[in-house]
């Protein structure tokens, strides 16, 4: 698979998708005016990474802030993620957050409860 490596800007996250080196990361902002333009080739690429999957898959979201248009393509992400653990690989979501940031600490909880794959909290200090 190709690996696909987007850098960020103030309106799109930073992404890694290397099947190769075992990284699948999404982190800083995600505010894109056409959401789906942006994440289209991104869940694309989740679609023919889930026919398979490496044996463990660690997905890292490291949002700073993201839009409500983007969340809806997070969900998308994270359903992908779903499918690859009920297949029965090994799937884990590494979700960032600054302690102080309740809002991204409850999306990620409710990310969490919805998608029943294993999530692993980690926080930052400023």
């Amino acid at each position: 698979m190709e690996k696909i490596v987007i850098e960020p800007t103030t309106e799109t996250p930073k992404v890694i998708l290397d099947k190769g080196n075992n990284i699948f990361e999404f982190s800083g902002y995600s505010l894109p005016e056409d959401v789906v333009t942006f994440f289209s080739p991104i869940i694309e690429w989740f679609d023919e990474y889930a026919q398979k999957p490496n044996r463990e898959t660690k997905v890292t979201f490291n949002f700073l802030y993201y839009n409500t248009s983007s969340s809806k393509m997070i969900l998308l992400l994270l359903e992908k993620c779903r499918e690859i653990h009920r297949n029965g690989n090994d799937i884990e979501v590494h979700w960032h957050y600054m302690e102080d940031d309740e809002d991204m600490i409850e999306a990620g909880e409710d990310y969490s409860e919805n998608i029943k794959v294993p999530f692993k909290f980690i926080a930052h200090s400023r």
